[in-house]
């Protein structure tokens, strides 16, 4: 089975869904002949031609319309959002995405796909690292996933192009290229809206997406080492719909929950996760449930995000303090 990064998957999961379904299209800012500034496209339109894989001016508005519009008229769209920080300039549009099945019942879908970069780790210019998932969350009607892997992203985004619903599929920059993992090399689909079990424990579960996957590990394995903890890790992939019935099912196991996300506090998905738990979880409870979140400021300048991005030892504190309540 080869290995891919996770850019490598996202490309390969495009490539098999063009050569599927004709009517799949792929557009946005220098995704064409450039391939995109991170060269997820790359190769695309020289394989399927201009009409296929195209550029569009830099006006996210202007994509965000033209995926409306190509929806409707039987196509499935995948656009792309240079970095999801723009998308506040497309938000009119996200919102009439969002209504299209309610709107007409279902007579004309919406199978539309949004693409976006987005996270912190990377040193990017301002507005380029911004986690605005919550954004999303509070829009009905669209499904939100995140992977944090090569093998999740690739079967995540061929059930989203596949999807009658629109999805908006986020990329965390950092995990591009940060490591390779297997993936097969046809196509195969991961379901939206189930969370896949990381790592199985007894004392606590943490709950986290994309990039913070892979600091709740790190942090599992701080408190393994250094305090004997059992720490269960769900990665929810998508959030939302959320897996409500996977994350009830690591509470009532470990009685203990640490909700990890790297957006402000008061954004993300935190607080809806945390909801759901109290909502239908709250006699499995030992401890009170604790966030671990960046802090509710903007995204910081380069050189402070290392400080104010949550890291395993934030994540391994607030394990150790659930443990012992």
């Amino acid at each position: 089975m080869p290995e891919m990064t996770m850019i490598q998957a996202i490309r390969d999961a495009l490539r098999l869904e063009l050569e599927r379904d004709p009517n799949v299209l792929v557009f946005g800012e220098d995704v064409g002949g450039y391939g995109g500034v991170f060269r997820v496209t790359e190769g695309l339109q020289a394989q399927f031609g201009e009409t296929r894989v195209f550029d569009t001016p830099l006006a996210e508005s202007a994509i965000g319309g033209l995926a409306v519009g190509l929806a409707a008229t039987g196509f499935r769209p995948v656009a792309e959002v240079q970095f999801f920080g723009f998308v506040l300039k497309m938000f009119d549009e996200v919102n009439h995405i969002a209504r299209m099945n309610f709107r007409y019942r279902g007579r004309h879908p919406a199978p539309i796909v949004i693409r976006a970069p987005f996270g912190g780790g990377v040193r990017a210019a301002e507005h380029h690292s911004d986690s605005l998932e919550g954004l999303l969350l509070a829009t009905p009607g669209l499904k939100v996933v995140i992977p944090s892997n090569p093998y999740d992203a690739k079967g995540l985004l061929i059930s989203a192009i596949r999807d009658d619903d629109p999805v908006i599929f986020l990329e965390h920059m950092k995990l591009y290229r940060s490591f390779r993992a297997e993936v097969p090399a046809g196509a195969y689909t991961v379901p939206l809206g189930k969370a896949r079990l990381v790592r199985e424990g007894e004392d606590v579960t943490v709950i986290a997406y994309g990039a913070m996957v892979q600091a709740a590990e790190k942090a599992a394995a701080i408190v393994a080492e250094e305090d004997g903890l059992s720490v269960e890790i769900l990665d929810l992939r998508t959030v939302w719909p959320l897996d409500r019935e996977a994350i009830l099912a690591s509470v009532a196991k470990t009685n203990r929950a640490v909700v990890v996300q790297e957006a402000q506090a008061q954004a993300g998905a935190a607080a809806e996760i945390i909801a759901q738990i109290m909502e239908h979880g709250v006699y499995f409870l030992e401890a009170p449930v604790r966030r671990v979140a960046a802090p509710n400021t903007p995204y910081p300048l380069a050189q402070h995000e290392d400080d104010w991005l949550p890291s395993p030892e934030a994540i391994a504190a607030a394990i150790r303090e659930v443990a012992e309540a």
